[in-house]
């Protein structure tokens, strides 16, 4: 896993536009790389299984994914598999939270049938499912002619219980933050919490919740992830690494409340109180900077 400094961050910051479009660049560069490979077996592996946790940016790479393959002649359809979700809300656990992110909530035999259907050139009705009253109703008609590559997304791709049976005709992709940000003592930022920066800032900007609210729900996603996810990652033969080494002087100005509760975060000194410690470091670039087409304006508008 790769290791940057804050202060080599910071001196790169004080030319933003080269900054931001070398970032960007290299992220496209690997987009690029990967379609080339995905068109290379095309043939072999119709269907592309793309997984990564919370705040990895994997619905936008998919999209890019799909525009990166055009030159090739290959098409891209991105199919998310939340809309496989079984329908009904899922019975509580023995400590009575419901687990939304547990594999059995995926209609995996459904799943499992579209996907040969579509490997095999034939028309399927695909499902749209209804997170608000957790229901599943049918969707567009979709037909996958032989120049249209299928990338399925979902935080269970890669998963064996899930997509095993999609596993001979498939290729695999992990989408994550791969990068960490080192301070001048050594003390490093995770990937795990920019992506709960991002997460934080999607949120505030989308859903009305402070980061309180954010922080407080996120060690239950840390802990689907380590269970569902993270265990899969090793079967992908295409690693993405979505940081971009601006981000966290983006996120600073959008996320300014944390910046002013540092004193708070750090009296508590829990897992958290590294956030505003980094995000103290830098000073804020503004977001009319991120390119329109960037994956970050997924977590910024």
């Amino acid at each position: 896993m790769k290791i940057i400094t804050i202060d080599k961050l910071k001196e790169k910051a004080l030319s933003p536009g080269e900054f931001i479009r070398e970032c960007e660049s290299a992220y496209e560069n690997t987009v690029t790389e990967t379609a080339r490979a995905l068109a290379e077996s095309f043939e072999q592996h119709p269907i592309v299984l793309l997984a990564g946790p919370s705040g990895s940016g994997k619905t936008s790479t998919a999209k890019k994914l799909c525009k990166a393959l055009l030159p090739y002649g290959i098409k891209g359809k991105v199919i998310s598999m939340d809309n496989y979700f079984l329908p009904g809300r899922p019975a509580p656990s023995k400590d009575g939270k419901i687990d939304y992110e547990k594999p059995d909530r995926v209609d995996s035999a459904l799943l499992s049938q579209h996907m040969r259907i579509l490997a095999g050139g034939g028309e399927i009705t695909m499902p749209s499912y209804d997170f608000e009253d957790n229901t599943r109703s049918d969707g567009e008609k979709f037909t996958r002619d032989k120049n249209t590559l299928i990338i399925l997304e979902g935080i269970h791709a890669l998963n064996p219980d899930v997509t095993g049976a999609l596993h001979e005709y498939s290729d695999f992709i992990y989408v994550s933050v791969r990068t960490r940000i080192a301070d001048e003592t050594g003390v490093l930022l995770h990937p795990s919490k920019i992506r709960l920066i991002r997460r934080m800032c999607r949120d505030k900007l989308f859903r009305g919740r402070d980061y309180h609210e954010t922080i407080a729900g996120y060690q239950s996603v840390q802990r689907g992830e380590n269970m569902y996810i993270m265990p899969y990652k090793h079967l992908s033969r295409h690693d993405i690494d979505t940081f971009f080494g601006y981000e966290l002087f983006i996120y600073a100005g959008v996320l300014r409340e944390i910046r002013e509760d540092f004193n708070e975060c750090e009296e508590r000194n829990d897992m958290y109180s590294v956030l505003p410690r980094f995000l103290n470091m830098v000073e804020p670039l503004s977001p009319d900077l991120v390119p329109e087409n960037s994956i970050l304006r997924e977590f910024i508008g």
